[in-house]
């Protein structure tokens, strides 16, 4: 069973996420197992502190190195020789090849979820990789984090269902976007389904699907 940590101060934020549809049906499944770790409980002091200004001056706050390395070493504690992962947009650009391969790698996954203007370098020195979603910013790490989960907890083997499924879908082959698909009924505000789609001539579909493919930029 592969086992998924997230370390982030919104642990409420995942309940949805991970205990709906395909990835309720991998835990259901005991394809993966994920533990929250609230950040919060390692803050320090009565108030449970966990972000600070940063030396040398500027903008916003840092979560603190103490908090983070604290939550890193509970989750390595619960899975010795879990990857550590930070998401922050300077990280290694998320894609399908990218998911398909952690997905393969039976590795056990640490995320960990930054706030406000980002980390304390230091906890650089815990992490194995640095990825990001795209060239954006977000208020958190928690919807980067939502996003690499999903796309690797449905590529482990059972779990999205057909054999071919993953095979098939956007990206796959790192050069073209799924082509268009229809289904029941044939005719709707007249609107048709390609004929071509209805022979049951699967030479003549297949290359249909290859010319209404798109090329992925």
């Amino acid at each position: 069973m592969r086992k998924i940590q997230v370390i982030t101060l919104f642990p409420e934020m995942f309940d949805g996420v991970l205990n709906s549809a395909m990835m309720w049906k991998a835990q259901n499944q005991q394809a993966v197992e994920f533990r929250m770790v609230n950040l919060r409980d390692f803050g320090l002091g009565p108030r449970k502190r966990v972000d600070d200004t940063p030396y040398g001056g500027g903008d916003g706050m840092l979560l603190m190195a103490e908090p983070l390395f604290a939550a890193v070493n509970d989750a390595k504690r619960y899975c010795p020789d879990a990857k550590v992962v930070l998401m922050t947009p300077r990280g290694l650009r998320w894609k399908q090849s990218v998911a398909q391969s952690w997905a393969d790698s039976n590795y056990d996954y640490i995320f960990v979820c930054g706030r406000y203007e980002g980390v304390d370098e230091r906890i650089l020195t815990l992490v194995d990789i640095q990825v990001s979603v795209g060239d954006y910013v977000l208020t958190g790490g928690e919807l980067p984090a939502m996003t690499i989960i999903d796309s690797i907890v449905r590529l482990i083997p059972g779990v999205l269902g057909g054999e071919n499924s993953a095979a098939i879908e956007s990206f796959s082959d790192g050069e073209t976007l799924e082509y268009p698909q229809y289904t029941r009924p044939e005719v709707f505000t007249g609107l048709e389904v390609p004929k071509v789609l209805l022979s049951g001539n699967h030479a003549e579909i297949a290359k249909w699907r290859a010319e209404h493919s798109i090329k992925a930029e």
